[in-house]
């Protein structure tokens, strides 16, 4: 029966994901994160422990968690020195939340299946918010044995919705159709936002109309108002927009999709970070049009 979890790397996601765990689950939470400090900090919040490394935590961990930064963050806590694969058990699952690339999650499944321990690749979508609320949509690629012992966990700790896409690297692939949309969308929001502006109409009152009509969505919900008054230091650093976009066209690329739109706008991307202002919320896009 599963009992101890681990979940490794406490960012603005991780975080909060693994203190759900602690606190609405009955199972053993470990955590590890590379700042010591910020592991140690969470035990003061959160019932668990913190490990001094991913080969320490992973030893007796029934299922492990991880939510890093990029592909090479995600190769190293799981292969690379003092890593997850030097000691982790025969029949235990990993659970993937880092977005990365559809490749190194089907590497990760073949590197482990054969130590006999499953490997779901598992991206989230929701932002900071979604997951400090335990609010996220979870897109799950991998095998049926082990998504049905995960996805309950996740269920009753982080997960509105949680769904197995189909085999290891389609969850990623589904990040990525997940990025595309929210680009085109921000895009849209930050035209429309910039011309009426100019137009000299009053937004708020523009807004409170068309939100409730068929161009409602969770960028203009939850993002337009700060767009008029020029508020972009929160949510999701277009920095890290600027990665999933990447990957997600050279996936398509892959498969001979075409992307247009999306490479147009990682462009618009590039020219915000290279300006200086890759910390701030992708809603930033605006300020091109300004």
């Amino acid at each position: 029966m599963t009992k101890n979890i681990f979940f490794l790397g406490l960012g603005v996601m991780g975080y909060p994901m693994s203190g759900h765990l602690a606190n609405k689950t009955d199972l053993d939470v470990t955590v590890y994160n590379r700042t010591f400090a910020k592991a140690d900090g969470w035990t003061k919040q959160f019932k668990g422990k913190a490990a001094q490394t991913p080969a320490d935590a992973a030893r007796d961990a029934d299922i492990i968690f991880v939510c890093v930064g990029n592909d090479h963050d995600l190769e190293q806590v799981l292969t690379g020195k003092d890593s997850v694969i030097e000691t982790v058990k025969s029949g235990a699952i990993i659970v993937d939340h880092t977005t990365v690339s559809a490749d190194i999650s089907r590497r990760m499944y073949e590197t482990f299946k054969a130590k006999n321990v499953s490997f779901l690749d598992a991206p989230v979508s929701g932002g900071q918010a979604g997951a400090e609320k335990g609010a996220l949509s979870v897109m799950v690629g991998g095998d049926q044995a082990a998504f049905d012992i995960v996805a309950p966990i996740v269920r009753q700790a982080y997960g509105k919705e949680v769904r197995l896409i189909g085999a290891s690297g389609a969850g990623q692939t589904a990040k990525m159709l997940n990025q595309i949309c929210i680009a085109a969308t921000v895009q849209g929001l930050s035209e429309a936002l910039a011309f009426g502006q100019k137009a000299g109409l009053n937004m708020e009152e523009v807004l409170a109309v068309i939100s409730k009509g068929a161009a409602q969505s969770w960028q203009m919900e939850n993002r337009s108002l700060t767009m008029l008054q020029d508020k972009f230091d929160f949510g999701f650093a277009l920095d890290w927009m600027i990665k999933d976009l990447g990957i997600a066209i050279e996936e398509a690329k892959r498969h001979g999709a075409q992307v247009p739109g999306t490479e147009t706008i990682l462009s618009y991307y590039k020219e915000l970070s290279a300006d200086g202002d890759g910390r701030l919320d992708t809603s930033a896009l605006i300020k091109r049009l300004r």
